[in-house]
């Protein structure tokens, strides 16, 4: 019986439904488990539990850390690719083999030639197709890959009786960066960083080593240590990708480059600095092809949802993010663009870089060095007949009024802000030289944020809130606004939160992926009498709180609770900054 055929069994499809994928597996060449998971039918794990069930084979969950390289290598990279199978563990003369389609006659006969060959027995388990995927990177480890190009680099330089050059001089950089094992080196470290899900590489030179760091869910990780002769050349490659000066290493430079790695065409956006030890390189890694994010996935719930549903339904308006670099801001902006992005309405945007490419939405980059400002820009885009506008960042009092202005005439606007919170937005904008009587009618909803990393829905544990834990929430659930305590999921006599525990999925971290915590300031009719009267921070917080905003952290507490984060990490991120 089929996968499909069982689902139809279970009640999970109807026998239409079931009729249309089975004229898709047909038709389209992929495996039932491939259609189903795409159409997100039900999950991967029931899936596979049920095709465990049927075939009678134990499925199971390996994580890379556990299999060694001797026992990897027993099966080919390109043999276990083609076939979706790969060496887990041996046991003397007898190897475990992980399969996501034991099924399959054509693997069954490899491995059997395989075990042959090497005169071994081998037993078979099920895995699923992500396990799988982690599991293959495992041929590629970057320590493994690394190393392979710096054994080439230096046979290279042996040949050449140039070994004692290290460390290079300048002028035979550029000859070195071009060879094929610096450059591998290079390719290496910016695929595994793309492959783990890393949003920043960070390449920095020590006293006696090269440290490179990948930077995921908000926390760097030492990923490599390189011999400190390369920095060099590791730092011009990078350079001649980005098309920086590559002499130059007193002062700071900015820069990017495209490549495509595995089918994805990836941005970085690099940043030279220097250090007393060499020059600091930081990658921020930019997939332009990342899939459109909805609200709920990226924390926006209860009140604030409320919030940004109302500045969407009017015609005009600025709608402002806040906080520090790196925590989302540019993502939540897209979310509210590709849901005013429509057939009817012109919109266009301002962006450095542009981070993500959206169907439909003309997207310019400013170019500071060419005198292509956000502020020139803007001139420019008014010219355009838009309908709304995003602007990356309101950096001077020029990008700020002519921001006020756009939102006066009657367009929608979107930009980012660099303050701590919300409170201390409209502050700013006054300092900034923006006339206080024009941001009532202009300024629409101001969305602060940060990011906590989520808990892993594999190993997360429930526990009861006890001690000083207790009375933490206790006090923080009195502070709550009245009209926001509906959203609450929580009993005051025994609150439950949850912890991060660690297992094979997450890499032993308790964690995995990342979400935002929120707060969103409204413009009301007693905000604006503050504005025009006396605009201070202390008058703006209680106004805040009458119009029932949650504060970050308190946001945070209400997605602790519902056991997406656990409280540490809220605090760690609401109160640091």
């Amino acid at each position: 019986m089929s996968l499909i055929q069982q689902l139809v069994k279970k009640g999970i499809l109807d026998k239409a439904r079931a009729t249309s994928l089975e004229y898709e597996v047909k038709t389209s060449g992929k495996k039932e488990e491939e259609i189903i998971l795409e159409k997100r039918i039900t999950t991967e794990d029931f899936l596979f539990g049920l095709k465990s069930e049927h075939l009678k084979i134990p499925l199971k969950i390996v994580s890379p850390e556990e299999i060694s390289l001797n026992v990897l290598e027993m099966i080919p990279e390109e043999s276990a690719k083609y076939y979706f199978m790969i060496p887990l563990a041996k046991d003397r003369s007898r190897l475990e083999v992980g399969m996501v389609y034991p099924e399959d006659l054509s693997a069954r006969e490899a491995l059997e030639f395989l075990a042959r060959q090497n005169k071994i027995s081998y037993r078979i388990s099920l895995i699923t197709l992500s396990n799988f995927e982690d599991l293959l990177r495992k041929y590629r480890t970057l320590k493994k890959e690394v190393s392979r190009a710096l054994e080439e680099l230096e046979s290279e330089f042996k040949e050449e009786k140039k070994a004692k050059a290290w460390p290079l001089k300048a002028a035979e950089v550029e000859r070195v960066v071009e060879e094929a094992p610096i450059s591998k080196v290079v390719a290496v470290i910016l695929r595994h960083a793309v492959d783990g899900n890393a949003s920043d590489i960070h390449i920095e030179p020590g006293k006696d080593k090269l440290r490179v760091r990948f930077r995921l869910d908000g926390v760097l990780h030492s990923s490599i240590f390189l011999p400190i002769r390369i920095h060099p050349a590791v730092v011009a490659r990078v350079k001649i990708l980005s098309n920086l000066k590559i002499d130059e290493t007193r002062i700071p430079q900015d820069g990017r480059f495209s490549t495509k790695i595995g089918d994805k065409d990836i941005d970085f956006r690099v940043s030279t600095f220097p250090t007393t030890l060499g020059e600091k390189i930081v990658l921020r890694i930019l997939d332009s092809s990342q899939r459109k994010v909805e609200f709920n996935e990226l924390g926006i719930l209860g009140r604030n949802l409320e919030v940004i549903k109302r500045a969407l339904d009017k015609s005009y308006g600025m709608i402002l993010a806040t906080g520090p670099t790196g925590e989302g801001k540019t993502t939540t902006l897209y979310a509210v663009l590709s849901l005013l992005n429509k057939e009817e309405e012109n919109v266009i945007t301002l962006e450095d870089p542009v981070e993500y490419f959206i169907e439909g939405v003309n997207q310019s980059q400013v170019k500071p060095e060419i005198g292509y400002t956000f502020s020139t820009g803007l001139r420019h885009i008014l010219r355009q007949d838009p309908d709304i506008l995003m602007v990356g960042e309101i950096r001077d009092e020029e990008t700020a009024s002519l921001a006020i202005h756009a939102s006066l005439t009657g367009h929608i606007v979107l930009s980012t802000l660099h303050t701590s919170n919300s409170l201390g937005v409209i502050p700013r904008l006054i300092d900034m030289g923006v006339q206080s009587f024009l941001l009532p009618p202009t300024l629409s909803i101001i969305i602060a944020q940060r990011l906590v990393r989520k808990l892993c829905p594999y190993c997360k544990k429930k526990i009861k809130a006890e001690g000083e834990v207790k009375k933490y929430i206790l006090k923080e659930l009195e502070k709550f606004p009245s009209s926001s305590r509906k959203y609450l999921k929580v009993s005051k006599d025994a609150p439950y939160v949850y912890k991060p525990v660690g297992c094979k999925r997450c890499s032993m971290s308790g964690y995995s992926g990342r979400m935002g915590i929120f707060e969103i300031l409204e413009m009301t009719e007693d905000l604006s009498k503050i504005i025009l009267e006396k605009p201070s921070a202390d008058r703006i917080e209680v106004e805040a709180k009458n119009q029932g905003m949650i504060t970050m952290k308190q946001d945070g507490i209400l997605k602790v609770f519902e056991g997406i984060t656990s409280l540490e990490e809220v605090l760690r991120v609401s109160e640091e900054k």
